[in-house]
């Protein structure tokens, strides 16, 4: 029997980048959907109830797993309310506001004997998928330096106001910082030191929208960095070892693609052009090689998969919450500076 999904929230993260892979498994049956605006989740998925009303999804004894997309701030005590209601719970990064606030539903999650994860989709991006596969097999020697991009060109303000307030959770550290820490987190682990700052570029935005976040691992450094003010973009990914680098251009397509009407798990989905490929310089068995390495086809659907298997068959979650609280302590530290 598949498991019945309530998708609360129909923004950005719901409708394009969760919706069509929970539509697109067998192992779920979207069933609700909770928004405050249209009919549109109707127009799109005919079979859905839409519901203004989040309390009715709690009451509904058929919906197994909830999943959280609505504002940062609502993320801790809507996850909370699905818990304790005996639903597992999927919360859009960042999951809470506080380490505090994500140790607490985990303790209650244990206690609820249910599932509780994060939705960190930018594990399962083509290009980090393809740099896991470089710093795994070895292929730039000793790694020495790590630096991750995320930067935009957006200098008019989000017609969200919610998005340009100050609040729990709010601006572009907590929004993309949150991706580039959990793929660092991922890779290596806790960090001896951090440093960072946040800043505020755009004229007229309470909130921080650049970010330079330094991770110290001893001899390998790290350095995570997003700004919405950056016409021209540089490199997403650049690593240098004792043996070679590695350097990667260009955003995972499956946002873009997804919004275009794309359907997950059709041929090519996920699927980068060569144009995109990074560039490895390295030393393969002795012999030197300079040239394009291929990027993973990116899949968010991956998660959704674990997601079932941790529900119904007790696999272990890919995503941890324990992880999560990690990530959001090096958030509070950086943006406590």
């Amino acid at each position: 029997m598949p498991l019945h999904v309530a998708l609360v929230g129909f923004g950005l993260s719901g409708r394009y980048l969760q919706a069509p892979f929970i539509v697109a498994n067998p192992k779920f049956r979207l069933k609700t959907v909770v928004t405050s605006g249209s009919n549109t989740p109707k127009e799109i998925y005919n079979w859905v109830q839409v519901s203004h009303d989040f309390e009715s999804v709690l009451a509904d004894p058929d919906i197994d797993l909830v999943s959280i997309t609505t504002p940062n701030e609502t993320h801790f005590d809507y996850a909370r309310r699905a818990l304790l209601a005996g639903k597992h719970v999927l919360v859009e990064k960042p999951m809470t506001a506080t380490a505090a606030e994500a140790q607490e539903l985990i303790t209650l999650a244990r206690q609820q004997n249910r599932v509780l994860s994060a939705y960190q989709n930018r594990r399962f991006d083509g290009d980090f998928m393809t740099v896991q596969k470089v710093v795994q097999n070895g292929w730039l020697g000793d790694l020495l330096s790590y630096e991750a991009h995320f930067d935009r060109y957006k200098p008019i303000l989000n017609p969200k106001k919610w998005k340009e307030t100050p609040g729990p959770a709010s601006g572009i550290l907590y929004d993309l910082g949150s991706h580039l820490l959990d793929q660092a987190l991922v890779l290596f682990g806790r960090p001896q030191h951090v440093t960072g700052e946040v800043f505020t570029q755009r004229a007229g935005t309470d909130i921080d929208d650049a970010f330079d976040v330094r991770l110290d691992y001893g001899p390998l450094k790290v350095r995570l960095r997003a700004s919405l003010l950056v016409r021209e973009v540089g490199p997403r990914y650049v690593l240098h070892g004792t043996k070679g680098s590695f350097v990667k251009y260009g955003l995972d397509v499956q946002e873009d693609t997804l919004k275009a009407g794309a359907i997950p798990g059709t041929p090519g989905f996920g699927k980068e052009p060569e144009s995109q490929w990074g560039i490895l310089n390295t030393e393969l068995a002795g012999v030197p090689f300079r040239g394009k390495l291929e990027t993973e086809a990116g899949n968010f659907g991956l998660l959704f998969q674990n997601l079932y298997e941790a529900i119904v068959e007790k696999k272990p979650l890919l995503v941890k919450p324990e992880e999560v609280v990690e990530q959001l302590r090096i958030l509070e530290q950086v943006k406590s500076r």
